[in-house]
């Protein structure tokens, strides 16, 4: 074969898939197809030229130009830092958005519950008694509540609290595939152990200590409990309430929301459990001490509501971009 007339014939479809290839963000319907059409066309010269030639700048141009049409024509894969920005600016903060009413009335029946309950610990000296003896409630309030974020080196507690508080969230993110149903007794669980302490501490008038104590990292811990729960419940709901859409497909939209928040989540408790190993324990006065708990706490629900609002103003939902399962609906 003469090569030289070979590129002499085809030069010129080689130069304008080359040209679309460029444009690729801005083609009309008729140039896309003819862009489909060019690159099967040169991918067969490159065969041809590879048979026939021993020439390696052709063979590395037509390799090169065939490798960008591919990508052209079938869209190149995302780059990982590209998901990722989109995870923690799109997915994370738009699915906690929406889920915010349920997440609300998780927060505020927890908080009910928790007063209520602490409130009659305190009050009831019978129900002290059925807790723990005098000498234990003692022991309790002046050194175990205190020391308890103490008696540990500060890094190992903190990936101790970290694991814990993770595996907190993960219950409540695995029962989600029961429906959340189990999500509010774990949610009572919880409540009432805040509140047993909580009330201790009070019918000993050491309630300063406790908010002074559980405050700085309270507030971002418990708040991501009650995403997870929220984004949990939400799930089951959309078993008895799927919308327009198919029930399995709602339900796979929701199921994949559910699994950003526990990614999420991740990184929200990693904050919570350093704040409290190193901030709660620390010499700081108490009014500091609560400060950096609110800071962070007004930070992470200023992220929700900046980056999930605007994700949901431009029809964002935090699923995957290319949702498998997504089909039309009326």
């Amino acid at each position: 074969m003469d090569i030289d007339a070979f590129v002499a014939a085809h030069r010129p479809v080689w130069d304008r898939l080359e040209h679309l290839v460029r444009r690729r963000s801005s083609l009309t319907g008729a140039e896309v197809d003819e862009l489909v059409d060019l690159y099967q066309r040169v991918s067969t010269h490159l065969s041809i030229v590879r048979s026939a030639s021993t020439d390696a700048m052709l063979v590395g141009r037509l390799s090169a130009l065939v490798a960008r049409a591919r990508s052209a024509v079938t869209g190149g894969r995302a780059p990982a830092w590209r998901e990722f920005g989109r995870f923690f600016a799109v997915s994370f903060p738009v699915v906690a958005y929406r889920a915010r009413w349920w997440w609300l009335a998780t927060s505020l029946s927890f908080v009910a519950v928790s007063w209520l309950f602490g409130a009659w610990v305190a009050g009831d000296p019978a129900v002290q008694a059925s807790i723990a003896s005098p000498e234990e409630i003692t022991q309790l309030v002046e050194h175990d509540f205190a020391d308890y974020y103490s008696e540990h080196p500060a890094a190992s507690f903190a990936s101790r609290v970290w694991i814990n508080n993770a595996w907190v969230s993960a219950q409540v993110i695995i029962y989600a595939i029961f429906l959340g149903l189990p999500i509010p007794f774990v949610l009572w669980t919880n409540a009432a152990n805040v509140a047993v302490s909580g009330g201790l501490m009070a019918s000993r008038d050491k309630l300063d200590i406790f908010f002074g104590l559980i405050m700085p990292h309270g507030l971002l811990e418990l708040t991501a409990v009650f995403l997870a729960a929220a984004a949990g419940m939400r799930l089951g709901w959309t078993v008895v309430d799927p919308g327009p859409r198919r029930r399995v497909e709602a339900l796979a939209e929701q199921g994949r929301a559910v699994v950003s928040v526990a990614l999420g989540l991740v990184v929200v408790l990693f904050v919570s459990g350093l704040i409290e190993a190193f901030v709660t324990p620390s010499g700081l006065p108490t009014w500091a001490r609560i400060g950096i708990g609110v800071l962070a706490e007004v930070a992470f629900l200023a992220y929700i509501v900046v980056f999930g609002r605007r994700a949901l103003r431009r029809g964002e939902t935090g699923d995957i971009e290319r949702a498998p399962d997504v089909a039309p609906s009326a």
